[in-house]
């Protein structure tokens, strides 16, 4: 029954609206972070925002009855990532500042969402391990821009844990990037 709503072209049409106004907002809300930015950096600054244009644009080709493998594996893999990240910072903020603005529990509860979404429509992706390993690269490559250009979302109350954070995310893309297998790549081979 469930398969079956995640396909439905009403649900699927509705969840890329939402994904489409959800990364709009995304990137407005870097605006004043991506001024500062010099141009080189542009594409891997707003992480989350072009992890939800990832999906968005899967989805859009989905509603279509249309895969793009490379686009699918840069969505669930960014989704999760940077949706699992995106809360743990929040949470984070909290202890180190104390109560967090409304904004930041809209945050946390739509960026679990985010995370929780790429991983539901992993049974539609036609992923192959070279698609895999361009995301892959592709997340990690965005980890050195993000901690040794310094080019990480700012989140000026946690600075002083820039190296665990770093540390941190790293291995959050590697257990992503593994998710990322196991739920296709490794998927199909079981059924080959």
């Amino acid at each position: 029954m469930f398969k079956y709503l995640l396909i439905d072209k009403k649900f699927l049409f509705f969840l890329f609206m939402v994904n489409l106004f959800g990364t709009i907002y995304g990137f407005i809300w870097y605006e004043h972070q991506l001024a500062i930015t010099p141009p080189i950096f542009l594409p891997f600054v707003p992480d989350s925002p072009t992890a939800s244009l990832f999906f968005t644009i899967f989805l859009l080709f989905f509603l279509f009855g249309k895969n793009t493998p490379y686009i699918e594996a840069l969505a669930i893999i960014t989704l999760f990532k940077y949706g699992v990240w995106a809360v743990v910072m929040n949470i984070l903020t909290y202890f180190t500042s104390g109560p967090l603005p409304w904004e930041a529990y809209m945050l946390i509860v739509s960026h679990g969402a985010m995370a929780i979404q790429g991983l539901l429509y992993a049974p539609f992706y036609k992923i192959k391990m070279r698609h895999l390993v361009v995301a892959g690269i592709w997340t990690l490559h965005n980890d050195v821009i993000d901690y040794v250009f310094g080019m990480m979302p700012i989140y000026s109350s946690l600075t002083q844990y820039m190296q665990e954070i770093g540390y941190f995310t790293f291995w959050l893309s590697v257990l992503s990037i593994w998710i990322a297998y196991v739920l296709t790549v490794k998927k199909q081979k079981q059924y080959l």
